[in-house]
C-alpha cells in the first residue's frame, strides 16, 4: 500500500500542499477550521511525517532521548517508569517523533550517553530523572546546550524546565491518614538517600510525623522488592516495631506485605501498609494497598510538551502537576485488633 502523502491530504482537503505543511507542523499560516480538517484527514490516512526527509530540511533527528540508571529487572516490574514511559510516547506519537531509550550504570555514564547522542544528531532533546543533590548532568547538558527537560524538583534543575510535584503533599497525606487511624509508631521504607526526591520526602516525614507527635523511622531501601521485604523484616523484627509502614513505591510495598504474611504478622491488624503511586500491583493482592495514586501518564506527556517547545525554540517554566489522591483499601486500619 502506496505510503500518504502531504500532497494526498492536500487533495482530499483542497487545500495547497504548504498549508498541509503548516497544519502539520503547527505553524501559522492557516485558519483554526482548515488546520482541524487537515489533522482529521492526516488521522484518517494514516499518515506519518518522514523522519528522514524532515531532518535533511531542518537538521533535527526526530526523536528524544531518555536514560535511566536504575536495575533493569526492577524496570520490568516497577509500574511508575512504565506509566511515565508511556505518557512520553503516547505524546510524541502525535507528532511523529520517537523516543530513543537506553540504560547506564551511573549518572557519569549517563552524562557520556548524551554527549554520544548530541554530537551524532541522534536527539533533539532529553528527559532527565531520579535527580540527584549536586547532579553533574544538569552542568552538563547546560555546557552542551542540549534542550532538556528535568522530571522532577526545580530545587536542583538549574536553568532547566521541570515537571514535578510537591513532595511534602504525599507524606502529608499518607501521616494524615496513619495518625487518623490511631497509629503512633510510623515507619517508612525509602528509596536511595542519593536522590533529590528521597532527602525531599525524608524532610518532610519527619516534619510531619513530629507535627503529630509520632515516633518516626525511616529505613532507607532502593525500590527494589528484595530490600523491601529486607527493611520490612528488620523493622517487624525490632524490638519496638511500629504499627504503619509507608513506602516510596509500590514495588518495595508489595514485598513488604508479602514478607510480613510470611512471617505470621497480620496485615492490617499487627501493621498497616501504605504504597507511594498507586499501580495494578496494589489492586490484585490481599489486602489490597492503600496507596498514594498520581497521574504519571500525564506526567510524562507534560514534560514531553514541553520539550517539544524548547527543540522548536520556544520557551518552557517549571510546571507543578497535581497532588497525589489517597486511595484506602485494605491494608490500612484503625490501630487495635481486626474486626469481621
Amino acid at each position: 500500500m502506496k505510503r500518504p502523502t502531504m500532497a494526498d491530504i492536500a487533495r482530499r482537503a483542497g487545500v495547497t500542499k504548504g498549508a498541509v505543511s503548516f497544519a502539520l507542523n503547527g505553524k501559522p499560516g492557516v485558519s483554526e477550521a482548515t488546520r482541524s480538517r487537515i489533522l482529521a484527514i492526516a488521522e484518517e490516512v494514516g499518515w506519518q511525517p518522514n523522519s528522514a526527509a524532515r531532518a535533511l530540511s531542518d537538521g533535527r533527528a526526530g526523536a528524544f532521548g531518555l536514560v535511566i540508571d536504575r536495575p533493569a529487572p526492577s524496570l520490568g516490574v516497577e509500574p511508575f517508569f512504565m506509566q511515565l514511559i508511556s505518557g512520553i510516547q503516547a505524546e510524541l506519537s502525535r507528532g511523529g517523533v520517537a523516543l530513543l531509550f537506553t540504560l547506564a550504570e551511573d549518572v557519569q555514564a549517563q552524562v557520556a550517553v548524551y554527549r554520544e547522542w548530541w554530537a551524532s544528531h541522534r536527539v533533539d532533546g532529553v528527559f532527565l530523572v531520579d535527580v540527584h543533590i549536586g547532579d553533574p548532568r544538569i552542568a552538563a547538558l547546560e555546557e552542551l546546550q542540549l534542550p532538556a527537560v528535568v522530571i522532577g524538583s526545580p530545587a536542583a534543575s538549574g536553568r532547566l524546565p521541570a515537571v514535578w510535584n510537591d513532595e511534602r503533599d504525599g507524606v502529608r497525606l499518607a501521616v494524615e491518614h496513619l495518625a487518623g487511624l490511631g497509629h503512633r509508631s510510623v515507619a517508612r521504607v525509602s528509596g536511595p538517600a542519593e536522590l533529590l526526591h528521597t532527602r525531599q520526602r525524608n524532610a518532610a516525614f519527619d516534619a510531619v510525623t513530629a507535627e503529630f507527635g509520632l515516633t518516626a523511622t525511616t529505613v532507607e531501601a532502593d525500590y527494589t522488592g528484595e530490600l523491601g521485604a529486607a527493611a520490612t523484616l528488620g523493622l517487624l523484627d525490632s524490638a519496638d516495631p511500629p504499627t504503619a509502614i509507608l513506602y516510596d513505591n509500590d514495588l518495595m510495598a508489595v514485598s513488604g506485605l508479602s514478607a510480613a504474611q510470611q512471617r505470621g504478622v497480620r496485615v492490617p491488624a499487627d501493621v498497616s501498609i501504605l504504597a507511594w503511586d498507586d499501580s495494578p500491583l496494589c489492586e490484585v493482592i490481599r489486602p489490597g494497598l492503600t496507596a498514594l495514586r498520581r497521574d504519571i501518564a500525564d506526567y510524562g506527556a507534560q514534560a514531553a510538551r514541553r520539550l517539544g517547545r524548547l527543540v522548536a525554540g520556544g520557551e518552557a517554566d517549571d510546571l507543578q502537576v497535581a497532588g497525589p489522591l489517597l486511595i484506602r483499601r485494605g491494608s490500612t486500619a484503625a490501630l487495635g485488633p481486626a474486626t469481621d
